[in-house]
């Protein structure tokens, strides 16, 4: 039996990279891609080959339908088939609605949004011959609660939310298991703007009080979709007790 197979988008750092790293020692076959940083890509896949799995990278922009279908093409030839979709790539934009430009709302847009559902859209035409597959999806709580100042971020990650819960009913019963995992503050490149001031204020209203770790997610990552298939259309959130 051949080994199952697992595409991450956004792998080149942080929780995508995690992810990637923690399916391929599990003995998974990998296919990662990012957007733009391929120098990155290509030592994640070097890390993924050095335990003795199979890894191929591709690199573009997956908010863009041809370019998410040449990267799902590159899997199908390679590979054969798919297992498991992780939809990871995304954006965040920190500023208030009136100073955010209709280009900024666009990207963000597609970069958060878009790219979940053309990743979605391929990886069910390679997992509905099977009639198996999970498609996990990385969120936030901000499109749980909401955040002030990063309205286009929530409102991607509560499109996300909703995303998951449609198509988890659309697929249960071709048996592919869709879910998401709405994250809090994880110690990432992506929070790194905040300033020691900002963390401290963040962390004392975090029961937990602290950042959660890429490792963290990536082990939710994993379990969710280790082996229970009646597990689907959740966002579990992962925030310390924060919301």
């Amino acid at each position: 039996m051949s080994k199952k197979v697992v595409a991450v988008t956004g792998a080149s750092r942080g929780i995508g990279k995690a992810i990637a790293l923690k399916y391929a020692r599990k003995g998974y076959h990998v296919a990662i891609c990012c957007h733009t940083q391929s120098d990155k890509l290509l030592a994640v896949q070097q890390e993924i080959l050095a335990l003795s799995v199979d890894c191929i990278t591709f690199t573009g922009d997956m908010g863009n339908y041809e370019t998410a279908s040449a990267f799902f093409s590159k899997i199908k030839e390679h590979f054969g088939h798919l297992d498991v979709l992780v939809n990871n790539a995304g954006i965040s934009h920190i500023g208030l609605i009136q100073d955010m430009s209709p280009a900024e709302w666009e990207q963000i847009l597609s970069s958060n949004l878009s790219s979940a559902f053309y990743c979605s859209k391929l990886a069910t035409e390679m997992m509905l011959p099977a009639k198996s597959g999970k498609i996990l999806s990385i969120s936030s709580v901000w499109g749980c609660a909401g955040a002030s100042a990063e309205v286009a971020y929530s409102t991607t990650k509560g499109g996300i939310n909703a995303f998951t819960k449609a198509l988890a009913k659309e697929l249960a019963p071709s048996n592919i298991q869709v879910n998401a995992i709405a994250c809090g503050i994880i110690d990432t490149e992506m929070n790194s703007f905040l300033s020691r001031e900002e963390l401290d204020y963040i962390l004392e209203e975090i029961p937990s009080g602290r950042m959660g770790t890429v490792w963290e997610v990536a082990e939710l990552a994993y379990s969710i979709n280790k082996k229970n298939d009646y597990l689907t259309g959740q966002v579990i959130i992962l925030d310390g007790g924060w919301l």
